[in-house]
């Protein structure tokens, strides 16, 4: 249930706290008043869609907060979601817009939580559901009243059309394969000798280390170089270790400092860590040396090798051109290639294993479909006599429903089309829906309609109703009022309305108005708690005006609601 509304700087609100009751809450107010203001703030904090034009105008930032109290399917979503439950036993949705230099941000929250408009939707589907009169036009279309009748036929029969569209998924994608390889299977064999051509290549290669090539190549290079490498190292050595003229080696550089340095510790230990340093530094000279020498004793010249070399270079940089353009790149073509020749060979994927697999998968969706169509003939006559009862009581006493279920070629959806046929009037053979019912008819028809799903389904607790009973009047508009009362034992509605007949029928009344000064318009929202400014609003939605017979006529509608 919708316990609050808080809206700050929200279209031509600046600050508004709205605390709703159970039962039927109907907001009224003069057209243009704002009261869609009230319903488009109860959508953006649920994550609708939002514009800049929803921030007050002077304004950099709005903030939409609704309070909702706490269900156990909710209290699971949270846990679902590492959500915490707030102490007080609500849920607080809130949805914060900003205007920067890019545009419009806006970020959604759920208990000070950030959400992303996924999360933000799956909640919204459990706290509200929003109707308005526009609705009637998606009502005519097909696939909406299939939709419809599925989600009154309850988890089961959803569940099994996700089997089914599970189950077309896998018969197209078979059929679309056998397709492919009825058509292509010459493309098939020429593609083999092709992938035999290029595996033979790349197999006679032995490629094995995407380095190979980088070693190699330095292989090479020491084999030509060796005796040019052979004289450094000895110099090296010589320059390290031990020089065959006068001049002194490092070794000895270090070895007279290493003197000096033990002679002057005598006198100053502060010089310890120095001599440690040049002490290291010897060691690391000798160990320096004795590996350069050992390098230069074990390089040889060696032709033969250097010539193995040079081929499988040249071998490796042709694959390369070929398949590269690095080595790498030629050994994950090999794996792909051999995977798709493995593919191509599967003996489960010739022509006839294929069509084997086709038929039992296109069985398999006949008999889901034929599960869904038992489902859907069951739900659509409960709907049938459900929808029907719930319309007599809107001025429809000799109405005819029908829910048609035509059988047509297995689709993702199931092997049959729905289409809802309508008659309002006695001897009048019904017709499609799209063809009969006027506006009127059409927002009573969506009104039975939502009636009959609040029923089949308790989980959503806050029915939105945006002026929905426009265009009617006189019984029709009584009818509805009662109905909307009706929902009212079992949900929270609230109602959008210009017809007394319905306010009359409201737990809670509202009075939205716009308030002028000299430079701003400000929406407001009065709880008319007394019968006195209640009778007072219902004379105005009747006549405009307050005089004797329309304070009269709001008595009555009064105390027939109390009745």
């Amino acid at each position: 249930m919708l316990i609050s509304l808080r809206i700050e700087n929200f279209a031509l609100v600046d600050q508004l706290e709205l605390d709703l009751g159970t039962g039927l809450n109907v907001l009224t107010g003069e057209t243009g008043a704002g009261k869609s203001i009230i319903l488009d703030a109860i959508d953006a904090a649920l994550g609708g869609k939002v514009s800049s034009r929803l921030i007050r105008t002077g304004s950099e930032r709005a903030l939409v907060e609704a309070t909702f109290s706490l269900t156990p399917s909710i209290q699971t979503w949270l846990q679902q979601q590492d959500i915490e439950a707030l102490d007080d036993g609500t849920v607080v949705c809130s949805r914060e817009m900003s205007l920067k230099r890019s545009g419009l941000r806006s970020r959604s929250r759920v208990n000070g939580v950030l959400v992303n408009r996924q999360l933000m939707n799956q909640l919204r589907a459990q706290l509200v559901e929003i109707t308005a009169q526009g609705q009637t036009v998606a009502l005519m279309v097909p696939a909406r009243q299939r939709e419809l009748l599925d989600t009154y036929g309850g988890s089961d029969l959803l569940a099994q059309r996700n089997k089914v569209a599970t189950a077309y998924e896998t018969y197209r994608e078979l059929q679309e394969t056998l397709e492919i390889r009825r058509q292509s299977e010459q493309e098939r064999l020429q593609r083999l000798d092709w992938i035999h051509y290029q595996l033979e290549e790349l197999q006679a290669a032995n490629l094995e280390s995407e380095t190979e090539l980088e070693e190699l190549e330095q292989e090479r290079d020491r084999l030509l170089h060796a005796v040019e490498l052979q004289q450094l190292s000895y110099q090296v050595y010589q320059t390290l270790y031990q020089r065959e003229d006068d001049a002194q080696a490092g070794t000895d550089i270090l070895t007279e400092a290493e003197n000096l340095l033990t002679e002057m510790v005598e006198y100053d230990s502060q010089l310890h860590p120095v001599l440690e340093m040049v002490q290291t530094a010897m060691t690391q000279i000798v160990e320096a040396g004795q590996q350069i020498y050992s390098y230069g004793e074990g390089l040889e010249s060696d032709p033969q090798r250097l010539a193995e070399v040079e081929e499988r270079i040249r071998t490796l940089k042709q694959i390369c051109r070929k398949y590269g353009p690095t080595l790498g790149d030629a050994i994950a073509h090999q794996k792909a290639l051999q995977e798709e020749l493995d593919t191509l060979n599967d003996s489960e994927q010739s022509i006839e294993a294929l069509e084997e697999k086709t038929e039992i998968a296109y069985k398999e969706l006949v008999e889901a479909c034929q599960v869904l169509s038992q489902q859907r003939q069951e739900a659509a006559t409960q709907l049938q006599e459900q929808l029907i009862a719930e319309l007599k009581p809107l001025a429809m006493e000799k109405v005819q429903f029908h829910c048609s279920l035509t059988p047509i070629s297995p689709t993702p959806q199931g092997a049959e089309q729905v289409t809802y046929y309508f008659s309002p009037n006695p001897g009048e053979t019904p017709k499609p829906l799209s063809e009969t019912a006027s506006g009127g008819e059409m927002t009573r028809f969506l009104l039975a309609l939502k009636s009959c799903f609040s029923q089949a389904d308790q989980k959503v607790q806050t029915l939105v109703f945006d002026e929905i009973d426009t265009g009617v009047s006189g019984r029709v508009a009584s009818a509805i009022g009662q109905k909307l009362r009706q929902l009212g034992q079992t949900h929270q509605v609230l109602c959008v309305t210009h017809q007394p007949l319905v306010a009359a029928m409201a737990d809670s009344h509202f009075r939205v108005e716009k308030q002028f000064s000299s430079s701003r318009t400000v929406v407001s929202v009065l709880s008319l708690n007394d019968r006195e400014t209640r009778r007072e609003e219902l004379a105005q939605l009747a006549g405009g005006y307050s005089n004797e017979n329309a304070i009269a006529f709001a008595d009555s509608l009064l105390q027939q609601a109390e009745n």
